[in-house]
């Protein structure tokens, strides 16, 4: 179970964020928060896995906390929650770590996709001593896939997390177009689209499949 404190200085916000984060399995928020003196206090007494923290706050905004948390070690990793989309802060922030960035007001799709994301990487990371080139490029992708412009155009953020599940739920089982549109009631043609970008990021590979008659049929399956 990942701990989680919260940061954030609206008491209805921070409501809402905590029931957000609670409905993702495998995550409890251990602690809510209002500013920067707050933080650092509960950060020295109480271990955390993960701060959902806000760039502004009554005291000291989030850049400054989360320098703060980098300079005296603090063994946990940020995802910041801010309304402010200034390129600088941004910049800063990603520069100090933080595992992913949310600009509000955000769907609750997109904060689930950040706490998968950040499961997958923990999860992977902590149980092993060594990794494999394909287990971390799954983790870079995924990172890469949190940020819209690295998205083609006419593709969905969100209707692209819902493929990469579904395929990633099915472990090796090769899947055609027609059962993943099934399975996630869209159109095979959309389908097509989806596979065509993961095929070419290395997220799955195509098997061409020969049938005893008629045209021969691709299948997908995730890169292991």
């Amino acid at each position: 179970m990942s701990r989680v404190l919260i940061v954030e200085d609206d008491p209805m916000v921070a409501k809402i964020n905590k029931g957000y984060v609670e409905s993702v399995e495998g995550f409890q928020v251990v602690g809510i928060v209002k500013d920067y003196k707050e933080a650092i206090s509960f950060l020295k007494k109480k271990k955390i896995d993960l701060v959902i923290l806000d760039i502004y706050l009554p005291d000291e905004d989030g850049i400054y906390i989360l320098e703060q948390i980098r300079k005296n070690q603090v063994d946990c990793d940020v995802i910041m929650v801010t309304a402010s989309a200034e390129v600088d802060k941004i910049d800063k922030a990603l520069k100090l770590g933080v595992v992913d960035y949310l600009i509000k007001p955000f769907e609750y799709e997109r904060l689930k996709m950040a706490l998968e994301n950040y499961q997958s990487r923990y999860n992977t990371l902590s149980m092993k001593n060594t990794i494999r080139q394909e287990e971390l490029d799954k983790i870079l992708i995924s990172k890469m896939l949190s940020t819209d412009n690295v998205i083609p155009k006419g593709l969905n953020r969100l209707t692209l997390n819902r493929v990469m599940t579904f395929v990633d739920t099915n472990g090796d089982n090769p899947l055609s177009a027609d059962e993943i549109a099934e399975g996630l009631k869209v159109t095979t043609v959309t389908v097509r689209r989806y596979m065509k970008y993961l095929e070419k990021i290395g997220f799955i590979v195509r098997i061409l499949e020969y049938g005893s008659v008629g045209r021969p049929n691709y299948l997908y399956k995730k890169v292991n």
